[in-house]
């Protein structure tokens, strides 16, 4: 328990960032730049293959006009999500895995087993017309959602200590299916596109518009909705104790067999029942179900903010942090406004310095809370908890004063005006 002026504390474990147990060291087949390699290597093989397809089935002008047209929502639904993760951000490396897995892997295991069964239904069938509906119904949704779920399971098997809540299995799917939508449109708007130009159209005409109000306009959101269902499996499942083995394997599963039946839903209104069925669709359930899962989701990034308001000042009681600290922690606002004033102060660095300190503490909250749970083992725990609050304390001098500061600044901590008189007296007055 360090004073708060007294000297830095003696950190047995954190001292030597070679042996810090979340780090350890690994054989060169096992190292991070081999995996990394092999998984951008496989990435890009499928991303050439599913992209060749695409401009095979469009022709080159239509796969570059769906192309320019896909890309519009992309950003704005990777902003909505990475909001979300806020509090505390996974690594963007993860996210954008997820993006590309869906984008490209995802998308053509995809656009091959739905062809594959669908060739196979209307063989053994004799009829085309059903075999297309029964593959757009049933097995799209099947084939599609268990390709965009694979992403969250990697990370959820792989990067583990970055897949702690249910906004990480919320943000993570959200990307995947971005991905996998961007690609989607990138096909449909094509083929569009080149259905205009059979029409004698000289540019974008109505079949293209069309497509492009019902698929970017209407519903951008229609794939990550669905996915988000799964992810949703995988962030309670994160949650739930080490020993509830069987949570853990059920909620996922429940997440993805949910997210096929939304799809098959969406799906079949437009495959069976028109356009009137279709609408009827949209508005009774996509739109009343995209709202309640933004709401869970805000809602959940909230409850961090809570959590991280109600385990810091267990650090604030034992000298680690000041007693404001907790407060402005735990303000998204106080957070910003000590970024600022450090770097009016100190500059990039200060800001730097200020932002790495909001992380680290950021994960101590949850770690300690994962904790208490017993979703993480006591040893581990107490290492890990240890080289948190060494880096904690490399950045103390800079970082608490700037935080202390936001929390007066933002209303965090009350702080009397120094205008008034309080009962006749006024102690700001000389």
């Amino acid at each position: 328990m360090p004073a708060r002026d007294g000297d830095e504390p003696s950190f047995a474990v954190a001292a030597d960032r070679s042996q810090w147990r979340y780090r350890p060291r690994r054989a060169f087949w096992r190292s991070r730049i081999v995996r990394a390699v092999a998984l951008v290597t496989l990435l890009a093989l499928c991303a050439l293959v599913i992209l060749a397809l695409v401009r095979e089935q469009t022709g080159t002008e239509g796969f570059l006009v769906g192309l320019g047209l896909a890309v519009l929502p992309v950003p704005l639904l990777m902003a909505a999500f990475r909001w979300l993760d806020r509090v505390e951000p996974g690594p963007w490396k993860n996210l954008l895995f997820a993006f590309a897995w869906g984008a490209f892997a995802a998308a053509l295991v995809a656009i091959l087993a739905n062809s594959f069964a669908v060739r196979w239904i209307a063989t053994a069938t004799a009829d085309p017309g059903s075999a297309d509906d029964l593959g757009a119904t049933v097995i799209a949704p099947v084939v599609e959602e268990t390709a965009k779920a694979a992403a969250v399971l990697l990370l959820f098997l792989f990067r583990r200590r970055d897949f702690r809540s249910l906004v990480d299995g919320v943000v993570i799917a959200g990307f995947t299916a971005t991905g996998f939508a961007f690609t989607e449109n990138i096909l449909y708007l094509g083929n569009a596109f080149g259905e205009d130009q059979d029409l004698g159209d000289g540019g974008i005409g109505a079949v293209t518009a069309g497509t492009f109000f019902v698929r970017v306009v209407m519903s951008p959101f229609a794939h990550p909705l669905f996915t988000v269902l799964t992810g949703i499996g995988f962030g309670l499942a994160a949650l739930a104790p080490r020993g509830k083995r069987l949570r853990r394997v059920l909620l996922p599963v429940a997440g993805l067999l949910l997210s096929m039946g939304v799809h098959a839903l969406w799906n079949g209104s437009a495959t069976f029942g028109g356009p009137l069925a279709f609408y009827a669709v949209y508005a009774m359930f996509m739109v009343p179900a995209f709202g309640l899962l933004t709401w869970l989701a805000v809602w959940s990034r909230q409850r961090e903010l809570r959590t991280i308001a109600g385990v810091l000042p267990a650090y604030a009681a034992a000298g680690w942090l000041s007693p404001e600290e907790p407060l402005a922690l735990s303000s998204m606002r106080a957070r910003r406004t000590a970024r600022a004033v450090a770097s009016r102060t100190y500059g990039k660095a200060g800001a730097r310095a200020v932002g790495e300190y909001e992380s680290f503490a950021t994960t101590l909250a949850f770690l300690r809370e994962r904790a208490r749970r017993g979703t993480v083992p006591v040893p581990d725990f107490a290492a890990r908890e240890q080289e948190l609050l060494h880096h904690l304390w490399e950045r103390r001098a800079t970082a608490s004063p700037a935080l202390s500061y936001a929390a007066r600044a933002t209303g965090r901590v009350w702080v009397p005006p120094q205008y008034l008189d309080y009962g006749g007296y006024n102690p700001y007055k000389g």
